[in-house]
């Protein structure tokens, strides 16, 4: 299937992805426990300098205001009915920016989990979940998204949710998982059994990888575990802008432009296609990264005592994969690097 992202992959060695969504509208007024997906409707303006803050800092796709944008999560603000026109409409203000860009830029719809728990854990059905991705990606496609982005997924049954829900929308996708766990997602899963999840996909992702987490140590960590595991899909990383911290009453990340700067390169080195930023990530971080990416030329896949030398600790001393023999070592260094083609 032809399509802007997969273009870009095949002329381009890396990508950059936006940065943050719920930081960047916070600093705009969004309140907390509001629905971001709803300013889709109520302060387009302030969504389309959103998507406008990414592109204009370098950014070769962005993701859409929609990550809350299911019928579970829209429920918590009675706005369930409302699920086809929120996503339409995040989409459609991506589209306009997009197509003013001057430049090919990606508009991926971001779907993130539905905030149950799967059965047979919990209540949520293979086929609920289906059918709410569905109407997601419906409303998504209709507003002129390039790809589907689903996000921050801990448990492998709603990935394949999610990768079936793509196929009945006829969309090509990309997802991500959270691996915040000392390596794994919060269900369980390494980075190691992501890559077979991926693999027994009847309709497998454009690319994969990681997202939020903890910090940009251990998201790096995990794109090694994917590298090791012998991915051969296009890999993402997107990874948190330092670690979280309360200040003057409120949430602020503590990760500088520089820093990320570093991690977008390492990113890159330890082998993945398409990096960007989250939470915390902002617009100044990104001209930094595109930057860094730019400029600084490739080297050998980074050893983990590499990464915590540049970019800070790991919050585990393990990520999961160590008892299946391929865990990333720390003290290795190889010029390896899964490319894609």
């Amino acid at each position: 299937m032809q399509n802007a992202l997969s273009d870009l992959l095949a002329t381009r060695d890396w990508l950059l992805a936006d940065g943050a969504t719920g930081t960047n509208l916070f600093n705009m007024g969004l309140a907390s426990g509001d629905a971001p997906e709803l300013w889709n409707v109520t302060e387009p303006e302030k969504i389309r300098a959103l998507y406008r803050g990414a592109v204009e800092a370098g950014s070769d796709l962005f993701l859409t205001n929609t990550f809350g944008g299911n019928a579970s999560r829209l429920k918590l603000h009675q706005a369930e009915g409302q699920v086809r026109e929120l996503n339409r409409l995040g989409a459609a203000l991506g589209r306009e920016i997009a197509d003013q860009a001057g430049r090919k830029v990606v508009v991926a719809g971001s779907m993130g989990p539905t905030g149950e728990i799967m059965a047979p854990m919990g209540t949520l059905t293979h086929e609920l979940a289906v059918e709410m991705f569905h109407e997601q990606a419906e409303g998504l496609k209709e507003g002129g998204a390039d790809v589907l982005w689903v996000e921050t997924i801990s448990a492998p049954e709603e990935y394949k949710a999610a990768a079936e829900a793509a196929a009945l929308a006829g969309m090509p996708w990309c997802g991500t998982m959270s691996f915040d766990t000392a390596g794994r997602t919060m269900m369980g899963l390494t980075s190691a059994a992501m890559v077979q999840t991926v693999r027994r996909l009847a309709n497998p992702p454009l690319a994969f990888g990681a997202n939020c987490g903890v910090g940009a140590s251990d998201l790096l960590r995990t794109v090694l575990g994917f590298v090791e595991a012998g991915a051969e899909l296009p890999i993402i990383a997107k990874g948190n802008a330092g670690i979280p911290k309360y200040v003057d009453g409120h949430i602020h990340y503590d990760g500088t432009p520089e820093l990320m700067a570093e991690y977008a390169v390492l990113a890159r080195d330890c082998g993945a296609r398409i990096i960007g930023g989250c939470c915390g990530t902002m617009p100044d971080h990104l001209r930094a990264m595109r930057t860094a990416l730019e400029t600084r030329a490739s080297g050998p896949r980074p050893t983990l005592a590499q990464i915590e030398a540049a970019l800070g600790g790991f919050s585990s001393a393990v990520d999961g994969t160590e008892a299946g023999g391929n865990a990333p070592e720390r003290t290795r260094s190889s010029s390896r690097r899964r490319r894609g083609t």
